[in-house]
């Protein structure tokens, strides 16, 4: 009977309905889908001070397995720079054990709290010089 139900393809369909149902149902899904352009199922490991979730599956291949889901106050303006360091690791292999669960990953008081990429926006980094520029702008003859 199981191979008939694979042969038939009736497997990816259950698999369908339970990504459906993980992903908040029919509009959950549908805001999944448009936000990442993919619907997984899978099971949260953790969320970070952002509002960040982590989720694995390993039916998936290895580097597909393991994934992160924006929070929702950034909309569409997400980025890789949004993830924190410690679940970066996490996500890209570096360790199997998530932060929480990490002895080797001290939080001292002395470390900044992990910070977006501000370029493109008016909050961008601009350095000053107090130099005089050695190239000037040619002013016409009035």
């Amino acid at each position: 009977m199981a191979n008939l139900i694979k042969l038939l393809g009736l497997d990816k369909v259950a698999t369908l309905f339970r990504a459906i149902r993980d992903n908040g149902g029919i509009f959950g899904s549908l805001k999944t889908l448009y936000r990442v352009d993919e619907l997984k199922s899978g099971t949260l490991i953790g969320e970070d001070q952002l509002g960040n979730r982590y989720y694995e599956n390993n039916m998936h291949f290895v580097g597909r397995n393991r994934w992160v889901i924006y929070a929702d106050k950034v909309g569409m303006n997400y980025d890789g720079s949004q993830v924190s360091p410690e679940w970066f690791g996490w996500l890209h292999y570096k360790t199997d054990l998530p932060p929480y669960k990490d002895p080797s990953r001290p939080k001292y008081k002395w470390m900044m709290d992990p910070q977006q990429n501000m370029s493109g926006t008016n909050q961008a980094y601009m350095p000053y010089s107090t130099t005089r520029p050695k190239i000037e702008s040619w002013q016409p003859p009035q």
